[in-house]
């Protein structure tokens, strides 16, 4: 049988693959600035795909890919019509990867995020956002996800009518903050005491992911473990954050000799910013050390970089069978049987 998230978190570290948004755009199917997940309907074959991807690198979860896809957004493009359908479809094709596990099936999970209409001074919006959650939760109930992962709110109240809305249907919540540059919720709340008032309002998961690397997330990270009695997520972006530039939306350009369209490397132009893998997997046992029980990568990461996070909290995922191996490389290999002019020409090379 398939184990359900509680039970994965109780007996050890759940994996979980993010970052389809930019994985996505970088593929070619999906237009960076909207960041709405046409590709469920458009290219399905492409999301099921990148869903493989990322379940191969290890993840326990297949995220259906439904963040951005609410109301307002699809209102902003045109697309109104399409948001159910849209819904549905990420969610079907999730179920559809997720019996494709040669161990255990993975997770589903139905997605909400950030709505960027709540405003803590009006009360108009805050129903709003409610029923934008409401309908995105219920397609998830009638589709069969195992939880709901609600991510990315930068303020408390937005994240708790999240959770309430998961709790009227019954199911499990993961719920992460982003906390921009301020180092503080944009309603006041610090992001340990917003994660305790919700793991105590009964969420399963609490924690943070996007916006920030694992240089400027992991003291907050700290923070809300030293906080939370119940389990604890954490999935930074893949990027070189900073105490000066603690978010990706600011970074500096790292150089770049050509003239960037936009007024920052945000969100088309971040590549020379990146941590390698090894910085990443070392991030992976940090957390994993100081108690985290719910680990994975944001915006940005690749399937690679998720495997090499996985392996280093001593995952043996689906698709390790590829991880580096350099000893047969005809320069850096070590098997004997290499040509030695080539060995002996690794230091030149």
């Amino acid at each position: 049988m398939k184990r359900s998230l509680e039970q994965r978190l109780y007996e050890g570290t759940v994996i979980v693959g993010e970052g389809y948004l930019f994985e996505l755009e970088r593929r070619g199917y999906l237009q960076a600035g909207s960041f709405v997940p046409e590709v469920a309907l458009e290219h399905p074959d492409v999301l099921k795909q990148t869903y493989r991807d990322y379940m191969n690198a290890g993840s326990d979860v297949v995220l259906a890919f439904t963040y951005n896809a609410h109301r307002e957004k699809m209102r902003i493009i045109g697309k109104e019509d399409q948001l159910e359908p849209l819904n549905r479809n990420a969610i079907r094709l999730a179920k559809e990867v997720a019996k494709e596990h040669p161990t255990e099936e993975a997770l589903v999970a139905g997605n909400i995020s950030n709505t960027n209409i709540f405003d803590p001074e009006d009360p108009a919006s805050k129903d709003t956002v409610r029923n934008m959650f409401a309908e995105m939760i219920s397609w998830c109930k009638e589709e069969g996800v195992d939880f709901i992962n609600g991510e990315t709110f930068y303020y408390y109240e937005e994240a708790l009518i999240a959770l309430e809305e998961i709790q009227k249907q019954d199911l499990p919540a993961v719920i992460t903050f982003a906390m921009m540059g301020e180092n503080i919720l944009r309603d006041g709340y610090t992001v340990e005491e917003g994660s305790r008032l919700l793991s105590e309002k009964g969420a399963l998961v609490v924690g943070m992911n996007c916006f920030r690397g694992p240089n400027t997330m992991q003291p907050y990270l700290e923070k809300i473990r030293e906080n939370v009695g119940g389990y604890v997520a954490g999935l930074p972006i893949p990027y070189r954050t900073s105490e000066e530039h603690p978010t990706f939306f600011n970074l500096p350009d790292g150089g770049c000799s050509c003239h960037l369209p936009l007024e920052t490397t945000f969100p088309t132009a971040l590549d020379p910013l990146y941590h390698n893998r090894y910085e990443l997997a070392e991030w992976a046992k940090q957390a994993k050390d100081i108690g985290l029980n719910y680990i994975g990568l944001c915006c940005g990461a690749s399937p690679a970089m998720l495997r090499a996070v996985a392996e280093a909290v001593g995952v043996n995922t689906i698709n390790s069978k590829y991880s580096p191996d350099m000893e047969k490389h005809f320069l850096f290999g070590q098997d004997e049987t290499l040509k030695n002019h080539n060995v002996a020409y690794r230091t030149k090379a």
